[in-house]
This record gives C-alpha cells, sequence and structure tokens, in this order.
C-alpha cells in the first residue's frame, strides 16, 4: 500500500467516526470537562468555554431520549436474570427521563423557557436521574462481569489441556468480558462527575476533580466508538 493509499485510509476512518453524533458529542464532552478541571470554577476562558460546550453539547442529544425509550420497552435476551433485566430497565428508564428533562434545560438556558427558577430544578433531577442511570450501570455491569466469569471459567474446564486462547469462544468471551468492565469504570466514574455536578459534596469532589473525573469518562466513551476491525478493513 502506497503512502498516499495509507493516508486515505487513516483520514478515511477520522471522517467514519466523526461522523458519529455520539463521538462528535463525547469529544464536546472531553473539552467541556477539561475546561471545568482548567477552572476550577473560576471565572475566565476556561469556564467560559465549560458553559458554552455544555449548553451545545445539549442540541446534540436533542430527541436522544428517545433511544433509551425503544431499549426500554424491546425484549430482553433469553436467560438474564430478573435482577439483571430490572437494573436494565431502570437505567434505561432513569437514562431516557434525564435526556427528556435536559431538553428543558437547554430550553431555559436558551431563554425559551422563562421560568429560570424551575429549569433550574428540573436540572437537578435531571442529574439526579443520571447519577441513579450510572448507579444501575455499575450494578449491571457487575452482574454481568460475574456470570461472563462462571461461563469462562466453566469453558476452560472443558479445554484443559488446551491453549484457552486459541478457541475462539473463549476470545470473544474475553473481549466481552474487557468491554463490560471498561463500561463498568466508565459508570463508576460518572457516578463521582453526577455528585460532582449536584454539589453533593462540595469540599471533597471540587469543580477541578469533578473535570478530571468528567474528562477521563469522556476519553472512554470516544475509545468506546472507535471503529470496529471489520469498519477498518472496510476503509482501508
Amino acid at each position: 500500500m502506497s503512502t498516499l493509499d495509507a493516508t486515505r485510509a487513516e483520514l478515511g476512518l477520522v471522517v467514519l467516526y466523526l461522523n458519529k453524533a455520539e463521538a462528535r458529542d463525547k469529544i464536546c464532552r472531553a473539552i467541556q470537562y477539561g475546561s471545568k478541571f482548567l477552572s476550577n470554577g473560576q471565572p475566565g476562558t476556561a469556564q467560559n468555554v465549560d458553559k458554552s460546550t455544555s449548553l451545545a453539547r445539549k442540541v446534540f442529544r436533542l430527541f436522544k431520549f428517545v433511544n433509551d425509550l425503544h431499549a426500554l420497552i424491546s425484549p430482553t435476551p433469553q436467560g438474564t436474570p430478573l435482577p439483571l433485566i430490572l437494573l436494565g430497565k431502570s437505567k434505561n428508564a432513569l437514562l431516557s427521563t434525564f435526556l427528556f428533562l435536559d431538553q428543558i434545560v437547554w430550553l431555559g438556558r436558551s431563554g425559551i423557557y422563562k421560568n429560570k427558577e424551575r429549569a433550574e430544578l428540573i436540572g437537578r433531577i435531571s442529574l439526579f436521574c443520571w447519577m441513579g442511570s450510572s448507579i444501575c450501570t455499575t450494578l449491571s455491569e457487575l452482574g454481568e462481569i460475574g456470570r461472563l466469569s462462571g461461563s469462562m471459567k466453566k469453558l476452560e474446564k472443558d479445554l484443559k489441556g488446551s491453549d484457552k486462547y486459541e478457541n475462539e469462544q473463549y476470545r470473544a468471551k474475553l473481549k466481552k468480558s474487557n468491554e463490560r468492565t471498561l463500561s463498568l469504570i466508565k459508570a463508576s466514574i460518572d457516578i463521582v462527575v453526577a455528585a460532582g455536578l449536584l454539589q453533593l459534596s462540595p469540599k471533597k469532589i471540587t469543580p477541578r476533580v469533578t473535570g478530571a473525573f468528567g474528562f477521563t469518562s469522556s476519553l472512554i466513551s470516544c475509545y468506546q466508538l472507535l471503529p470496529s476491525p471489520a469498519a477498518k478493513s472496510k476503509a482501508a
């Protein structure tokens, strides 16, 4: 492959990535929380970037609540334990509510919705919904990782005497386990971010701490949205 072909393929991947509205939202999120970390809640350029990026992100999320509403009423995979089903549905319900209420917050900050006090109250309720969905995600991922770990140990016994990493089924389960572990870490971080935005512990979770955790969570999200190997080979 020539240098021009390689460059074209790499640019194709960048275009593929940036064409995702979710990817652009997470890049803006990284800018938002990076600015929050730099400003540490103090007036200035960094705080202005934080506020303007936060407002812009709300436009990206318009009507996004429909996604989780659809997931809420969709059937779950057979064999899923009832506690995990309830956690998953609770997460969908809370996240859908957060995204819906966030639109009212955007209307308030844009000056369309005039009741400022009610808009601020709705904003706090929406953040509590987001925190609740992150807690549900954390518990759900812990349960799913436990299920995967059990099935992997069973498969290891069946593959005794052979290299488990050469088994396609084992590799697929290991990949899924790694993905869920990353989602668990992200959800746990988001709980801290939500607590910081709600100022539940302002002395410990300062704007700088909130910014650092939010920036880390955003980077994880950006990584999770990277094109799959199949998409990479197609771009090449």
